[in-house]
């Protein structure tokens, strides 16, 4: 099961909050967003504000990204209604940032904290749910957790190689280790820097840069052995700060998005060789 992308609190606290705002001004920004409420619904409140509030977060998957986007646009408009002070909307917004999503007070946005990978190379994959999942767990644990962020940053790259190889056709082995994966996944997609390519990916400045990212990814492994989680050290890690987890979020995230770049763009060379 997919994992809520807001949480269940933030959307209590959001509930509450409609207890000052209008029936008209919630139905029309979740209709707006074509969102109807859910007839199911069981919730009961003694404010019919809060309950309908109730029975259109329920007509929500909270699941999927896209049913997500259109229910921050509704977010974002309700919450404009309120002063910048008011207790209720700073509330949510905390929730919000615990969630990983955070207002810009100049556009009036909702957008999502920390690293990302473009929609348009996630929508293309049959199943991007485990890379989804790894990237929420990064957004949480960026600046809390640097070991978190650095095991999940491994496993970042990790399940990336694995959709390649899925996406590609080919067999994957679970007892093969990062380094391996990341040269199958590169060699099923024509990017290993020893592949024969025509063209500007045949290059030899475009051969340099993909033995470094090779090793960018191989170093973010390495690095999760020593400081990340998914191993018990013997000693407190120390030393291990935010700066740490951003180099290897930041060198992860390089890596999954030329693989996944690559395997979406229907001119890659791999489309020529199968």
């Amino acid at each position: 099961m997919s994992a809520e992308l807001i949480s269940r609190t933030t959307r209590g606290l959001f509930r509450d909050l409609m207890t000052d705002s209008t029936l008209g001004r919630i139905g029309a920004a979740f209709q707006d967003e074509g969102f109807a409420p859910n007839p199911g619904c069981t919730y009961e409140d003694s404010s019919s504000r809060r309950t309908l509030t109730q029975e259109y977060l329920e007509a929500v998957d909270w699941t999927d990204p896209t049913h997500l986007a259109r229910a921050l646009r509704v977010f974002e408009r309700l919450l404009d209604d309120f002063t910048a002070d008011d207790v209720g909307r700073v509330r949510v917004l905390t929730s919000l940032r615990r969630d990983g999503y955070v207002l810009d007070e100049d556009t009036g946005h909702l957008a999502p904290i920390g690293p990302r990978l473009p929609d348009i190379a996630l929508s293309a994959l049959k199943d991007p749910s485990a890379i989804r999942e790894h990237l929420d767990r990064i957004q949480r644990a960026v600046v809390d957790d640097p070991a978190l962020a650095i095991g999940s940053a491994k496993e970042l790259i990790e399940s990336t190689a694995k959709v390649v190889l899925t996406e590609r056709g080919l067999p994957v082995n679970d007892k093969d280790d990062v380094p391996a994966l990341i040269r199958q996944a590169q060699q099923a997609l024509g990017l290993h820097p020893s592949a024969v390519t025509p063209g500007p990916d045949g290059s030899e400045a475009v051969k340099k840069i993909l033995g470094a990212v090779s090793g960018i990814a191989v170093g973010v492994a390495e690095l999760r052995n020593r400081a990340g989680t998914g191993h018990g050290p013997a000693v407190t890690r120390a030393g291990l700060g935010p700066r740490h987890a951003h180099l290897a979020v930041n060198a992860a995230l390089t890596w999954c998005q030329l693989v996944l770049d690559t395997l979406a763009d229907p001119d890659a060379p791999w489309h020529k060789n199968p």
